[in-house]
């Protein structure tokens, strides 16, 4: 949500910049721009829609100039414009903004009335604004920015060009990450390592509250009393390679396809294949001696925290809750005394988490965060963090990160199990054995992409469709339900499939699809008979099953797609790679823009 990219430099920034905004597609955005000063005047370039528009405006006029930033807007207030795209600014000031100025509209009452002009609809021109202001009434920018942020209420990530000072860029964070490069007599500015990549692999990140003064050799850091304060540089190891899509139509589908790959990384990281033995490094907890514990998180992630509280109560024994974090973070759930809390996030800056986060700290409770990115606020702000290797995923619908968010949440259930001693050595093998044939399991299920692309012509048909599981496959019901929402933009539902008769059977008829997730097991009879009443009501029963439960199913069900026969424990993490695959396929029929569906945003680090 929102990309920022700055630097002052010793080459043209243009073209810097733009790259840089291109790293950040991934984010979600509608609109984009860059400011540079050009001998000291700030000029912009800005335009509605796609990077490529605003390439194009700086070919038909280009943007000169060594100190620049730039800006991928994903619209809040005021539509997604060009003459809403950021940067916003007057004669003296430009800046870009991730995040939402609350009390927007009462600034901006006060700044009309002392005869600021303002030419957008946006909250971040109130800034701007206000900055114009102070810097007319004779503040140095260095004093300017730490007053007028005394003023704002919300969230924001920022960065500030400064007419007539080349060698000068001010930036400030009050929720969203923000990060400071480092190069040889260049600073950069970016949301993101992997927006400095190109530039630098040495970052510095804002702590919230900071603002920075940038120079060409350095940057000061301040709290917001005024006080010089010190921010570790670290080396990044973000690859500075800009991510392709290699032979695929779109980034979801290469990502799809890296299923294996990122499942063998990630577990590798926490498993010994000679002992199949798990090991958890730097838990903040003792799980001996955990009364509870609390996952927390946002969309897919979300529903890979139930899954993992299935996990962690059958085999570590500890009562587990999974809640969504904006509901949590409003609450004040009671919260026992040596309690855990769990994090999860592709990102590792969603607001809403990163707001659940400090809660459940303030709290008392251990704070463990699952994420895959070393370096983001969530990592460094919890006692400990679990990493996935999932690489960078651009598709805003979450595929690789999802399932490898899973598999540690598998191993942390086996580690815990057997630190208990709720689990035996041997059923910890077992369990580790499952999950290790995982890879090969997701590789054959990628080879049967054809199958799953037939499905998909019946389900575009669809103006509605149910996903029915049960057990630890709930969740992943949900998550397919998900996925087909977000890319396709049919209306789909994801639900524990003994609810059926408890309202949802209502919607049954022969238009709507109903995709079961009904591997053999324990719950497999179960999950029939609630299939039987829906397929007796007309219902379309399309169901992802093994060799031994597609025998019972195809004696009523129109379409069945045979996946690879694994332990249970590990068949949600396979069984999000078909739902996930249907859900692309069906965009792709539909027209849509699979990796950027409208209205969303790949980290949403405003509430």
């Amino acid at each position: 949500m929102c990309g920022i990219v700055g630097v002052i430099g010793l080459a043209p920034a243009a073209p810097r910049m733009l790259e840089g905004l291109r790293r950040l597609e991934y984010r979600g955005y509608d609109s984009a721009g860059l400011a540079t000063l050009v001998d000291g005047r700030i000029e912009r370039r800005r335009a509605e829609g796609k990077l490529g528009n605003l390439a194009a405006a700086l070919e038909a006029n280009p943007l000169p100039g060594l100190t620049g930033i730039g800006h991928t807007r994903w619209a809040t207030h005021g539509g997604p414009t060009e003459r809403n795209a950021h940067p916003h600014a007057t004669a003296r000031v430009a800046a870009v903004h991730n995040g939402i100025i609350e009390n927007f509209s009462t600034l901006r009452a006060e700044l009309e009335a002392a005869g600021q002009v303002f030419t957008s609809d946006t909250d971040t021109e109130t800034v701007v604004q206000l900055l114009d202001l102070l810097l007319a009434q004779g503040m140095p920018p260095e004093e300017a920015v730490p007053a007028a942020l005394k003023r704002l209420h919300g969230a924001f990530a920022m960065a500030f060009l400064f007419a007539g000072r080349p060698d000068l860029l001010i930036v400030a964070r009050h929720g969203p990450a923000l990060a400071v490069g480092y190069g040889e007599g260049e600073m950069y500015v970016g949301n993101d390592a992997l927006a400095l990549a190109p530039l630098t692999n040495r970052i510095s990140y804002l702590d919230d509250g900071d603002w920075a003064v940038l120079s060409p050799n350095g940057v000061r850091f301040m709290d917001l009393d005024g006080h010089q304060v010190t921010r570790e540089a670290k080396a990044s190891h973000v690859s500075g390679a800009l991510t392709g899509k290699g032979n695929h139509r779109h980034f979801m589908e290469k990502e799809l396809h890296e299923h294996p790959g990122v499942l063998g990384d990630t577990l590798r990281q926490y498993m010994d294949p000679a002992s199949r033995g798990v090991t958890l490094p730097g838990l903040p907890f003792d799980p001996a001696t955990l009364p509870r514990i609390t996952i927390t998180a946002c969309g897919s992630a979300f529903l890979a925290g139930m899954v993992g509280k299935y996990w962690i109560e059958e085999y570590a024994r500890i009562p587990c809750d999974a809640d969504v974090a904006s509901e949590l973070r409003y609450r004040d759930p009671p919260l026992p005394v040596g309690g855990a809390a769990i994090m999860v996030s592709q990102s590792g800056e969603t607001a809403d988490t990163l707001a659940a986060l400090k809660m459940l700290r303030e709290r008392g409770q251990a704070a463990l965060a699952i994420v895959n990115v070393p370096e983001s606020s969530m990592a460094r702000l919890s006692n400990a963090a679990l990493l996935t290797v999932a690489g960078p995923e651009i598709g805003v619908a979450s595929t690789k990160a999802f399932t490898a968010q899973l598999m540690v949440l598998a191993c942390l259930a086996i580690g815990m199990g057997r630190a208990r001693g709720t689990l035996s050595a041997e059923a910890g093998a077992m369990l580790t054995a499952a999950l290790m044939e995982v890879p090969e399991h997701a590789a054959e299920i990628l080879d049967r992409d054809e199958e799953i692309q037939s499905l998909a012509h019946e389900v575009a048909k669809a103006r509605d469709v149910l996903f029915l599981g049960r057990g630890s496959l709930f969740p992943i019901a949900m998550e397919g339900a998900l996925k087909l929402k977000e890319i396709s933009y049919i209306h789909a539902e994801g639900y524990a499939a003994g609810e059926m008769k408890h309202g949802p059977i209502a919607l049954i008829d022969a238009d709507v699809p109903v995709i079961a997730l009904a591997p053999s097991g324990p719950l497999f009879e179960k999950t029939v008979s609630n299939l039987q009443e829906a397929a007796a009501r007309g219902g379309r029963i399309m169901a992802f099953t093994d060799e031994a439960g597609a025998h019972v199913l195809r004696g009523f069900a129109e379409r069945v797609v045979v996946l690879p026969t694994v332990h249970p424990f590990a068949a949600p993490i396979l069984h999000a790679i078909p739902v996930q695959l249907l859900a692309y396929h069906v965009a792709v029929l539909k027209g849509t823009d699979v990796d950027q569906p409208r209205n969303l945003a790949k980290s949403v680090t405003v509430e």
